[in-house]
C-alpha cells in the first residue's frame, strides 16, 4: 500500500466497519467512496443501537419507571457528549432535529415568526451563497416569498472559491441572516468563515453555519466560528439517518419563538394559551428521535477516541493523493478547488464528453461507490456550465488503495466509452 504522511491506522479503522467488507458485482470488494452522501458505521454505533432497543428503550422524560429513566439519562447523554465535541458553552444550546435539512428550516421558521430585532420582513435582506446544499437554499428562498425579504447571495470564482469582492453589497445594514456552508459538499472548499463572520457582525446580522461536510472530517469549535447558529447531521459522521444539530446562542433560543408546538415543548397548557419550556426542549416538540441521538452519542465516542486532528490530517494527506492522481487522468477536469488547500475530501469531476452517471455506473460494476448527479447543489453546474458531476468522497477509512482503484476505474471508463 502507497505510504502518506499523516495517515490514521487504516487497517485497524476498516476492522470497525462490517460493511468494507462486503462483496459485490462478481466478487469485488466494495470501495466506498460516496462518504459526502453518508458515512459508514462502524460496530460501536450499531452495538449502541442495538443495545438501546434491547435493554432500555422507552419514552424519555417524565417517566418514573426505570427504563424511561434509562432512556432519558442515554438521550441527554448524547446531549452532553455533542456539546462537549463542538465545544458549545452550554448543554442547552444543543438541540437535536432530524437532520441538518430540519436545523436550517427551523432558524428560517424561527426568524419569520420572530419578534424584532430579529424578525425578517419586506425591509431586510437574507444572504447566502451559490455554492449551497439546497437545504441552505430553498428554506431562505421561502422565508423572502412569504416575508417579501430580499435574497442575496456571494457568487463562485472559477477556481470554485467564494467570490468574496462584493462582501459589502451583499451583506449590508439590511441583512438579518447570513447563512453558509463551512465545506461544500459538491467542490469540497473550506469557506472563509472569518471574514464572513466579522462582516456580518459589522451590520449587525446574524450568522448560520451549516457544518454538515465539517462536524465528520475536522475539529468543530462553535465558538471559535463566531456563529449565532451551527447546523449539521449525524449520518455523516459515523451516526445513524434521522439525526442532526442545531446549535444556537443561549439567548437567542431563549428569545426566538419555537417552530413546532406539542408535547415535551410546553411548560403549561390551558385552552387559552401555552408557555414554553426552556431551550432546548422548546424547539423538540413531540417524541425525539431517541435510539438516534444514543447512536450520535456512540458515533462521537468513536471519532473522538481516534481525534479529530488526526482524522482532518489523514483526509488531507488523501485528498492531496487524489488530486495528484486524477490528474493522470486524460480528459478529466476538477470542479472546484484542484489543490489540497482550504479544501475537504469531496472531489467533483467530468470525464471529457461521457456524462457522470455512465461513469458511475461503470464504476459500479467494478465496485467503486461514487455519487452522480448536482450534488443538491444545482447553481454549482449552472455556473460551471455542467450538467452534473461524478464525486469521490474520502473519510478517515478511506485508503490510497482507494484512490488507486478509483483512478484505474476511471481508465476502463474512458476505453469503455472509447
Amino acid at each position: 500500500m502507497t505510504q502518506l504522511p499523516g495517515l490514521l491506522d487504516i487497517e485497524a479503522i476498516r476492522k470497525d466497519f462490517p460493511l468494507l467488507d462486503r462483496v459485490v458485482h462478481d466478487g469485488k470488494k466494495i470501495v466506498y467512496l460516496d462518504n459526502a452522501a453518508t458515512s459508514q458505521k462502524p460496530r460501536q454505533v450499531l452495538d449502541a443501537l442495538n443495545e438501546y432497543y434491547e435493554q432500555h428503550n422507552a419514552n424519555v422524560h417524565r417517566g418514573v419507571h426505570v427504563l424511561a429513566e434509562e432512556a432519558t439519562a442515554l438521550y441527554e447523554g448524547a446531549r452532553d457528549k455533542v456539546a462537549a465535541f463542538i465545544n458549545a458553552p452550554s448543554r442547552d444550546e444543543v438541540i437535536f432535529t432530524k437532520n441538518a435539512s430540519e436545523s436550517l428550516n427551523l432558524v428560517a421558521n424561527m426568524l419569520g415568526w420572530a419578534d424584532e430585532p430579529y424578525r425578517v420582513d419586506r425591509e431586510t435582506e437574507i444572504a447566502i451563497t451559490e455554492m449551497e446544499h439546497h437545504s441552505n437554499i430553498v428554506p431562505w428562498q421561502l422565508l423572502a416569498q412569504r416575508t417579501g425579504a430580499k435574497l442575496k447571495w456571494f457568487g463562485l470564482t472559477d477556481d470554485g472559491r467564494l467570490d468574496l469582492s462584493d462582501i459589502e453589497e451583499v451583506i449590508t445594514e439590511k441583512t438579518k441572516i447570513v447563512s453558509f456552508t463551512l465545506v461544500s459538499n459538491i467542490m469540497g472548499t473550506v469557506n472563509p468563515v472569518e471574514a464572513i463572520v466579522r462582516r456580518a457582525q459589522d451590520v449587525g446580522a446574524l450568522v448560520l453555519i451549516d457544518a454538515s461536510q465539517a462536524a465528520p472530517h475536522m475539529p468543530l469549535d462553535v465558538q471559535a466560528l463566531g456563529a449565532d447558529f451551527v447546523a449539521f447531521t449525524g449520518h455523516k459522521m459515523c451516526g445513524p439517518t434521522g439525526i442532526g444539530v442545531l446549535w444556537g446562542r443561549q439567548e437567542l433560543l431563549e428569545d426566538l419563538p419555537p417552530f413546532l408546538g406539542g408535547g415535551e415543548m410546553i411548560e403549561t397548557v390551558s385552552m387559552h394559551a401555552s408557555t414554553y419550556a426552556p431551550a432546548p426542549h422548546k424547539f423538540e416538540a413531540g417524541t425525539p428521535p431517541i435510539a438516534q441521538a444514543v447512536g450520535l452519542g456512540a458515533a462521537v465516542d468513536y471519532l473522538t477516541s481516534i481525534g479529530m486532528d488526526k482524522i482532518a490530517a489523514h483526509e488531507h494527506a488523501i485528498t492531496e493523493y487524489a488530486i495528484k492522481r486524477l490528474a493522470e487522468v486524460p480528459d478529466l477536469r476538477i470542479i472546484g478547488p484542484t489543490t489540497a488547500e482550504d479544501r475537504g475530501a469531496a472531489i467533483s469531476f467530468v470525464l471529457g464528453d461521457i456524462h457522470p452517471h455512465d461513469v458511475g455506473q461503470v464504476l459500479d460494476e467494478q465496485g467503486i461507490a461514487v455519487r452522480v448527479g448536482h450534488h443538491c447543489a444545482r447553481p454549482v453546474c449552472l455556473r460551471y456550465g455542467i450538467p452534473a458531476t461524478t464525486r469521490a468522497s474520502f473519510y478517515l477509512y478511506s485508503s490510497p488503495a482507494d484512490v488507486d482503484a478509483l483512478v484505474d476505474g476511471l481508465e476502463h471508463v474512458r476505453n469503455f466509452f472509447g
